[in-house]
């Protein structure tokens, strides 16, 4: 796209936590869209940065301005960035106008308007006018058909940021082309969320790891006593089918064979002792993360993968009694040479995150919803929309 001069308008995905001072506390999206944004500034545009944060529900909420996310963005671009308190109007259309080649722009919550999720056509075409070009670099949302994510792009020349394009390629390559073996670790508390991603990778997998709350409905299945772990009673039956279907097809498969426990839920007070127990659970006890002998199966496991898929953590990362598990086969992850570890993005990225190994994964997907339903072989609205989609 020739972009001198021009006023491109960016779609990003600002959605980062703020704490009670309203600081960003994780400015990893942040960071993650800098590369775009240098190569803009590098080239003359004129940038305007559309983003939402949090879920206003279409009002004005005091506490999810953008004002926090300028001032971090204006520190790590070491350039400063302007800010309006709306995303619309006149006064935001002159503005845009008034910018100088590489000048920043981030315009106001575009959730504060119920017409952004609606996708409304003339709240889309309002937001096209501050833009003579529009560039998606916002994966996080781009399963979502919003105004500012694809009715934008029908009246725009539309294309890929960078950021964009790094996700498409890394998750691409894991459905299309990946290096054998492939071993994929499921995590996380349903297997209601992650049938799509087995019934799509099942029939290219070498090995398949399956920890979090999710284990214990398998190993109900396979008739082991699992305490009061978390099981989804109404999936026993699919579960069931998911076995039968890996058995079939000869897939290597894992499951915990150790677990860390503890007689009390994790609400309304967290537990404060915690036990490890071989195969089966005691009735009175809930599964909070798979155990030592478990986490040494997996590593061995993935000792002989090339390429590594992770969605969803292995235990209750976000508590330092139960978050061995994940920190472990993160760690050993971070540690192999020559294998292509791809982090599935949500809560899966916050746990590498929080363990400090983001920079050494292969990819961490910025998208959680978006990393899933891409990987489910699913058509992401936000990248159908753009003129270069092919």
């Amino acid at each position: 796209m020739e972009l001198r001069g021009k006023r491109i308008l960016i779609r990003v995905d600002y959605n980062v936590p703020l704490n009670a001072k309203l600081a960003v506390t994780d400015d990893s999206r942040i960071r993650a869209t800098l590369p775009t944004l240098r190569y803009a500034r590098g080239k003359g545009a004129r940038i305007v940065l559309v983003s939402h944060l949090g879920r206003p529900d279409g009002k004005v909420v005091e506490e999810l301005r953008m004002a926090p996310v300028a001032r971090r963005l204006g520190e790590l671009l070491g350039h400063s960035v302007q800010y309006t308190r709306d995303c619309i109007g006149e006064d935001v259309l002159r503005h845009s106008k008034e910018l100088r080649s590489g000048d920043i722009l981030l315009l106001e919550n575009v959730r504060f308007h119920p017409e952004e999720e609606k996708n409304d056509p003339d709240f889309s075409q309002k937001l096209s006018q501050l833009g003579e070009v529009y560039v998606n670099d916002a994966f996080g949302t781009a399963h979502r058909a919003h105004a500012s994510t694809v009715g934008v792009a029908k009246f725009l020349p539309a294309a890929m940021g960078f950021l964009m394009e790094k996700e498409v390629e890394s998750l691409s390559k894991i459905l299309r082309n990946p290096e054998r073996p492939f071993a994929m670790i499921v995590g996380g508390a349903k297997v209601s969320d992650k049938v799509g991603i087995f019934k799509n990778l099942i029939d290219s997998l070498d090995i398949l790891l399956i920890g979090g709350a999710m284990a214990y409905t398998f190993l109900k299945v396979q008739g082991f006593s699992v305490g009061k772990s978390k099981v989804e009673e109404e999936k026993l039956d699919l579960a069931k089918e998911l076995l039968s279907k890996m058995e079939k097809k000869k897939l290597l498969l894992k499951l915990p064979i150790d677990h860390v426990t503890a007689t009390q839920p994790l609400k309304p007070e967290p537990p404060t002792e915690r036990f490890i127990r071989k195969k089966e659970i005691p009735v009175n006890e809930y599964g909070y993360d798979i155990g030592p002998e478990t986490v040494e199966v997996f590593e061995k496991t993935l000792s002989k993968a090339k390429t590594v898929l992770w969605n969803g953590p292995l235990g209750v990362f976000e508590n330092p009694l139960f978050e061995k598990g994940t920190r472990d086969v993160a760690e050993f992850l971070a540690e192999q040479k020559g294998t292509a570890t791809v982090i599935g993005g949500g809560d899966t990225a916050a746990a590498i995150a929080h363990f400090k190994l983001t920079d050494r994964m292969t990819h961490v997907s910025t998208g959680g919803g978006a990393s899933l339903e891409f990987l489910e072989g699913k058509t992401l609205p936000g990248i159908a929309a753009l003129t270069d989609k092919k």
